[in-house]
């Protein structure tokens, strides 16, 4: 955080400041206010300066509300004052408001990030046929248009026109994605450079955007345990550290006769010093920079009860698909038995799957026009639930093909030991088989695998290296489990699982563990989610369901943000206990100083100012963490 030399109060303050200490100065040197103007001038000082807090000081004492730290401050300067100590009752308010800006800089530094989400919500949009209109009043299914450089205003589907989108403020992805007529599109996301037509699918309040911003100003109600203690704790403390102050000034005064001045000036320093002003800002602004952070790389947290959490976690659940893997089938193998090469068997099965809307088909479809195979043309095409299909190509000599199950082939064809033996290997490498016969036998064998994120091995070998157990839960059966479970070191695995099975094997591991996070779509996994110490939806753009279930949602589908984020959040709470043992520290010493009589006001406040300043410094580096 730099000093902030452009904001008015701030700037005011800190000429006041220089005010007191320049008086403060010329008294010292035998300049003075002359009497008796001086109590005039320098309570027209503290009024202009600290009235509001003056007032709230009052305030709690006629409602012996002996927890504010207003109430303190009341009784410093008032001290100070009668004491004739002027300068150091202007001091005293003067500093006390000062750090009270600093906190509100801190804070609203600490939320910049998200401030800065809420300036990208569109206000408006232009609407075929309507013109410009706020975008409250814009209907489901009304068609938007947006030039090159606008803000997209509502979720929609391209229906005109070919772009570039920027998804940052989505996904925190720092490059554009190709959009074309058919692609969905978020709102507060940027248009490069096409004009677009869209039509909406959603109102302003229901927009994944709108609902990110809800979400992440709502986190700031679910404070941290450490932010909740620290809070109950200055209750507690305030009032306490007013019968310590009390008992300073009596014990010596009235009791071992000692100078009435010189332990009213020590009772009014310990009251300055021991503001907890520090302690209660070192957590909130190190954990709303700590969200802010996250929410720039695509992580809405939910708030710092759930960051407090995840820098807990000792076992992290992962599901597989859509987490691990990417959750779509690609071709990986082709295996050509009774034909002349893999064209041939990849097209004619091509042929007869354009027909189907199973996933599998779909992937065979795609993997021929990529190779640059003309699907063959067919007829009678006839799908078999369960099991597969059959129909008659007309390219391969009029041949009736039979696509599907090992299980069906068989009851079509022979199938000899050599193709048993692929489909078994097949299997045991995670992948599942499409047997396709014509003519005499089997003709080949396409396997078929969910392909696995580029970065899944990264985090968990990043994850294993923080010290946190991997453990695979998926609804796969147990060698497709395992298969891949392999290729990313993870040890512990669990297949054929239900969402009830995975909620109650969650809870299980949170008595081996006591902190377990659940990794999953958001959905499917909502229960699971809903039982682990942090639940973590992936790829939670578009996705209410997602955004709403998880106390973590990744708007894209990165599994190497989770070390990250739990990175983030072991710094984060590092910082809040150096923060508080720093705090804890000066002011220990200055009381001490203060009950030796060694203390002087003019240095406890400096002390109080600085400490607060350097908590803040630091908590805000946070938003630089990477």
């Amino acid at each position: 955080m730099k000093l902030p030399f452009k904001d008015k109060k701030f700037l005011f303050l800190l000429t006041a400041v220089i005010a007191v200490i320049v008086l403060e100065i010329l008294s010292l040197t035998g300049i003075e206010i002359p009497m008796p103007y001086a109590p005039f001038v320098f309570v027209a000082f503290i009024l202009a300066i600290g009235y509001k807090v003056l007032w709230n000081g009052l305030n709690a004492l006629i409602k012996l509300k002996f927890s504010s730290i207003n109430l303190l401050m009341l009784i410093a300067a008032v001290g100070a004052f009668y004491l004739g100590e002027y300068p150091e009752a202007a001091v005293v308010i003067v500093l006390y408001v000062l750090g009270e800006r600093l906190e509100d800089i801190g804070i609203e530094n600490s939320k910049s990030a998200l401030d800065e989400l809420v300036s990208k919500s569109p206000k408006t949009a232009v609407v075929k046929d309507s013109g410009e209109l706020l975008i409250d009043q814009v209907k489901v299914g009304s068609v938007v248009q947006v030039k090159p450089g606008d803000y997209i205003p509502l979720d929609g589907i391209i229906i005109s026109g070919d772009t570039t989108v920027d998804e940052a403020a989505i996904t925190g992805e720092p490059i554009p994605k190709d959009k074309h007529k058919g692609d969905i599109v978020f709102a507060g996301t940027v248009n490069k450079n096409g004009f677009i037509e869209i039509e909406t699918t959603k109102i302003s309040a229901d927009t994944t955007f709108s609902k990110i911003i809800k979400l992440t100003f709502e986190a700031q109600a679910n404070k941290s345990e450490t932010q909740k203690f620290i809070q109950q704790f200055s209750k507690k403390y305030t009032p306490a550290i007013i019968l310590l102050s009390a008992l300073l000034f009596i014990v010596p005064v009235f009791i071992l006769d000692q100078p009435l001045n010189k332990w009213l000036n020590q009772a009014i320093t310990l009251l300055v010093i021991a503001c907890p002003c520090a302690l209660v800002i070192s957590t909130p602004v190190a954990i709303y920079a700590a969200i802010g952070n996250a929410s720039s790389k695509g992580a809405l947290i939910k708030g710092g009860k759930y960051l407090e959490a995840l820098a807990k976690v000792k076992a992290i659940a992962l599901d597989k698909t859509r987490t691990i893997t990417f959750g779509k089938p690609v071709v990986s193998d082709i295996i050509p038995l009774n034909v002349k090469d893999k064209e041939e068997l990849l097209a004619c099965a091509a042929g007869a799957e354009v027909f189907s809307e199973h996933p599998l088909a779909q992937a065979i479809v795609d993997a021929s026009i990529k190779e640059g195979y003309e699907p063959h043309a067919v007829e009678n095409f006839k799908s078999v639930m369960g099991k597969g299909l059959h129909a008659d190509c007309l390219v391969c000599e009029d041949e009736k093909i039979f696509i599907g199950k090992l299980e069906f082939i068989k009851e079509h064809q022979p199938v000899t030991k050599e193709a048993e033996h692929i489909v078994e290997k097949l299997s045991n490498e995670g992948k599942t088989s499409v047997v396709i016969s014509f003519g005499d036998g089997v003709a080949g064998i396409i396997g078929l695998t969910d392909e696995i994120k580029p970065d899944s091995e990264i985090a968990i070998e990043e994850l294993i290296q923080l010290g946190i157990e991997p453990i695979m839960l998926t609804g796969d059966n147990e060698k497709a489990a395992k298969y891949v479970a392999a290729q990313v070191e993870i040890k512990k695995v669990f297949g054929n699982m239900l969402p009830e099975n995975k909620s109650d094997k969650i809870k299980e591991l949170l008595q081996e563990y006591k902190y377990v996070a659940m990794v999953g779509d958001g959905i499917n996994d909502a229960p699971a989610l809903a039982q682990s110490s942090v639940g973590i939806a992936m790829g939670a753009a578009g996705s209410d369901t997602a955004i709403e279930t998880a106390n973590i949602a990744l708007m894209n589908d990165k599994l190497s943000l989770i070390p990250f984020l739990i990175r983030l959040s072991k710094k984060t709470l590092r910082r809040i206990k150096i923060n508080t043992i720093a705090a804890v520290v000066v002011k220990f010493i200055f009381i001490v100083l203060a009950f030796l009589g060694f203390s002087n006001l003019a240095l406890a406040i400096a002390a109080d100012v600085g400490v607060t300043l350097i908590v803040i410094l630091l908590s805000l580096n946070l938003m630089r963490f990477k």
